[in-house]
């Protein structure tokens, strides 16, 4: 059992085939060694694990996705579950409403976020100590933010938010809680991704013009938190150094990046898998980012198509 599908029913979680949560758990968890790790994936807007044209089960959650666009790019197989070795751990894919209007999809997310802070409950009940990881996109990383105020002490381990759609004010009582203080965060940002931040934070905090998001890093970098630029050819230098050779950006504009762009889940598989210490990637990284939007303002020296999304799931 690879993978287990999770879903967020309101601000519980609950197996998204039916059953009960912690026997749903155990027997996942029973032929694990005790150290194996829990990696829990979590999707952003547009998609609902209570529609089948926009299930995250059938889509970048899915070993095999069965929802065909460039986008479906499968998480879990390219953080190594396909082969479903005990010893690789067990994969979570949870899944949550993130449909309608943004302001909607924002609001489900806190209600989700109680909900993965349920399921790390049931988690550490059944296997005390475990190292439980998460990797979330867009507005993905608000569910995992939100959820730090209700999480037990070290109850997360390592976190990768990748082009996080959340506020920096906002992300303040999650990261200086118990749970926030206590866990690694590994936030992917990328001026291809400026235009989504801006209209995130026009559209969440109109009134208030120095709200910035989390998107364009942290407001206090440091400690248990490193802000990675993918678009930074310094960034990539540094991580080649390491052994992660990323391809470079060819868009000026595109929020997947953190997961489409070749390279990236060698880097998260040694982050959530415990093979990279944050200190050494903070040791080979620039000192600061590039200005906002130097990338969709530089003169091209090279074509750069503009990859506006269509209709499909975000």
């Amino acid at each position: 059992m690879p993978i287990v599908q999770i879903n967020a029913f309101s601000d519980r979680p609950a197996p998204a085939k039916g059953g009960t949560l912690e026997d749903h758990l155990r027997q996942a968890l029973a032929p694990l060694p005790d150290r194996a790790p829990i990696i829990i994936l979590i999707h952003g807007f547009k998609f609902s694990p209570f529609r089948a044209e926009r299930n995250p089960h059938r889509h970048i959650l899915s070993l095999s996705p069965e929802i065909g666009d460039r986008k479906a790019l499968s998480w879990p197989r390219h953080l190594g579950f396909a082969a479903g070795r005990p010893e690789d751990g067990l994969c979570i894919a949870f899944g949550w409403e993130a449909t309608g209007h943004i302001w909607r999809a924002y609001d489900e997310a806190r209600r989700a976020g109680r909900a993965l802070a349920h399921l790390t409950d049931a988690l550490t009940r059944i296997r005390p100590g475990a190292k439980i990881n998460v990797m979330a996109h867009s507005l993905g990383a608000r569910v995992v933010l939100s959820a730090l105020p209700d999480m037990a002490p070290r109850a997360l381990h390592r976190a990768v938010l990748m082009t996080p759609a959340e506020l920096t004010s906002r992300s303040c009582s999650g990261l200086q809680s118990p749970a926030g203080r206590g866990a690694e965060f590994l936030n992917i940002t990328s001026r291809e991704n400026d235009l989504f931040d801006f209209l995130f934070e026009g559209l969440l905090a109109p009134h208030r013009p120095g709200e910035r998001s989390l998107g364009q890093g942290s407001a206090a970098p440091g400690g248990n938190w490193l802000d990675l630029q993918i678009d930074h050819s310094e960034t990539l230098d540094g991580l080649r150094k390491l052994g992660h050779r990323i391809a470079p950006a060819t868009r000026r504009v595109c929020h997947w990046s953190p997961y489409l762009r070749p390279g990236m889940f060698g880097l998260y598989r040694a982050f959530l898998r415990d093979d990279l210490p944050l200190e050494a990637l903070r040791s080979c990284l620039p000192a600061g980012p590039s200005p906002r939007w130097s990338r969709l303002l530089a003169p091209p020296r090279v074509s750069l198509p503009l990859p506006f999304a269509g209709k499909t799931p975000s």
